[in-house]
Protein backbone atom coordinates (compact mmCIF):
# COMPACT_ATOMS: atom_id res chain seq x y z
CA UNK A 1 0.00 0.00 0.00
CA UNK A 2 1.03 3.53 -0.63
CA UNK A 3 1.35 5.68 2.41
CA UNK A 4 0.55 9.32 2.03
CA UNK A 5 3.17 11.81 3.08
CA UNK A 6 2.43 15.45 3.51
CA UNK A 7 5.23 17.67 2.30
CA UNK A 8 5.43 21.08 3.97
CA UNK A 9 7.97 23.80 3.97
CA UNK A 10 10.11 24.65 6.97
CA UNK A 11 8.23 26.26 9.79
CA UNK A 12 8.67 29.94 9.63
CA UNK A 13 8.43 32.24 12.52
CA UNK A 14 6.76 35.49 11.93
CA UNK A 15 9.13 38.32 12.53
CA UNK A 16 8.23 40.17 15.65
CA UNK A 17 6.49 43.39 14.92
CA UNK A 18 8.46 46.14 16.48
CA UNK A 19 6.37 48.59 18.36
CA UNK A 20 6.46 51.94 16.66
CA UNK A 21 8.17 54.55 18.71
CA UNK A 22 7.55 58.25 18.62
CA UNK A 23 11.07 58.85 17.34
CA UNK A 24 10.37 56.49 14.43
CA UNK A 25 7.22 58.44 13.61
CA UNK A 26 9.18 61.69 13.73
CA UNK A 27 12.04 60.34 11.61
CA UNK A 28 9.69 58.91 9.01
CA UNK A 29 7.64 62.12 9.04
CA UNK A 30 4.34 60.37 9.60
CA UNK A 31 1.19 62.24 10.57
CA UNK A 32 1.71 61.35 14.20
CA UNK A 33 5.32 62.55 14.02
CA UNK A 34 4.12 65.83 12.53
CA UNK A 35 1.68 66.24 15.41
CA UNK A 36 4.48 65.74 17.95
CA UNK A 37 6.78 68.20 16.16
CA UNK A 38 3.99 70.74 15.78
CA UNK A 39 3.29 70.53 19.52
CA UNK A 40 6.97 71.13 20.31
CA UNK A 41 7.13 74.10 17.96
CA UNK A 42 3.92 75.56 19.39
CA UNK A 43 5.22 75.27 22.93
CA UNK A 44 8.47 76.99 21.95
CA UNK A 45 6.63 79.71 20.01
CA UNK A 46 4.22 80.30 22.91
CA UNK A 47 7.13 80.67 25.32
CA UNK A 48 9.04 83.00 23.01
CA UNK A 49 6.03 85.22 22.38
CA UNK A 50 5.21 85.37 26.08
CA UNK A 51 8.74 86.43 27.06
CA UNK A 52 8.98 88.91 24.18
CA UNK A 53 5.56 90.34 25.06
CA UNK A 54 6.50 90.89 28.68
CA UNK A 55 9.86 92.48 27.84
CA UNK A 56 8.43 94.72 25.11
CA UNK A 57 5.51 95.64 27.36
CA UNK A 58 7.85 96.70 30.15
CA UNK A 59 10.03 98.68 27.75
CA UNK A 60 6.98 100.36 26.21
CA UNK A 61 5.70 101.33 29.64
CA UNK A 62 8.74 103.47 30.43
CA UNK A 63 8.09 106.22 27.85
CA UNK A 64 4.38 106.12 28.68
CA UNK A 65 5.18 106.51 32.38
CA UNK A 66 7.45 109.49 31.78
CA UNK A 67 4.92 111.08 29.41
CA UNK A 68 1.97 110.85 31.79
CA UNK A 69 3.98 111.44 34.97
CA UNK A 70 6.58 114.05 34.02
CA UNK A 71 7.56 114.63 37.64
CA UNK A 72 9.39 111.24 37.51
CA UNK A 73 11.34 112.42 34.48
CA UNK A 74 12.74 115.30 36.54
CA UNK A 75 14.24 113.04 39.22
CA UNK A 76 18.03 112.69 39.13
CA UNK A 77 20.16 110.03 40.78
CA UNK A 78 23.87 110.90 41.09
CA UNK A 79 23.26 113.71 38.58
CA UNK A 80 21.83 111.23 36.04
CA UNK A 81 18.21 111.74 35.00
CA UNK A 82 15.98 108.83 36.01
CA UNK A 83 14.85 108.04 32.44
CA UNK A 84 18.45 107.74 31.30
CA UNK A 85 19.32 105.63 34.31
CA UNK A 86 16.42 103.26 33.70
CA UNK A 87 16.94 102.98 29.93
CA UNK A 88 20.71 102.86 30.12
CA UNK A 89 21.27 100.67 33.14
CA UNK A 90 18.24 98.95 34.59
CA UNK A 91 17.01 97.60 31.25
CA UNK A 92 20.02 95.30 30.81
CA UNK A 93 19.50 93.27 33.98
CA UNK A 94 15.83 92.93 33.01
CA UNK A 95 16.83 91.68 29.54
CA UNK A 96 19.36 89.31 31.10
CA UNK A 97 16.69 87.96 33.46
CA UNK A 98 14.23 87.50 30.60
CA UNK A 99 16.86 85.66 28.56
CA UNK A 100 17.71 83.41 31.52
CA UNK A 101 14.02 82.68 32.07
CA UNK A 102 13.52 81.88 28.38
CA UNK A 103 16.51 79.54 28.14
CA UNK A 104 15.58 77.73 31.34
CA UNK A 105 12.00 77.14 30.23
CA UNK A 106 12.92 76.31 26.62
CA UNK A 107 15.28 73.62 27.91
CA UNK A 108 12.48 72.30 30.12
CA UNK A 109 10.13 72.09 27.12
CA UNK A 110 12.78 70.25 25.10
CA UNK A 111 13.53 67.91 28.01
CA UNK A 112 9.85 67.06 28.40
CA UNK A 113 9.60 66.44 24.66
CA UNK A 114 12.66 64.18 24.75
CA UNK A 115 11.19 62.23 27.68
CA UNK A 116 7.97 61.82 25.73
CA UNK A 117 9.82 60.62 22.63
CA UNK A 118 11.99 58.17 24.56
CA UNK A 119 9.14 56.82 26.66
CA UNK A 120 7.90 53.37 25.64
Amino acid sequence: MNQRITVTGPRRRRPRARPRTVSTDIDEQTRLGEVYMRSLLRAQLRLGLAVAGVVLGLLALLPVLFHFAPRYADITVLSIPLPWLLLGGVVYPVLFGAAWFYVRHAERVEREFTDLVNRQ
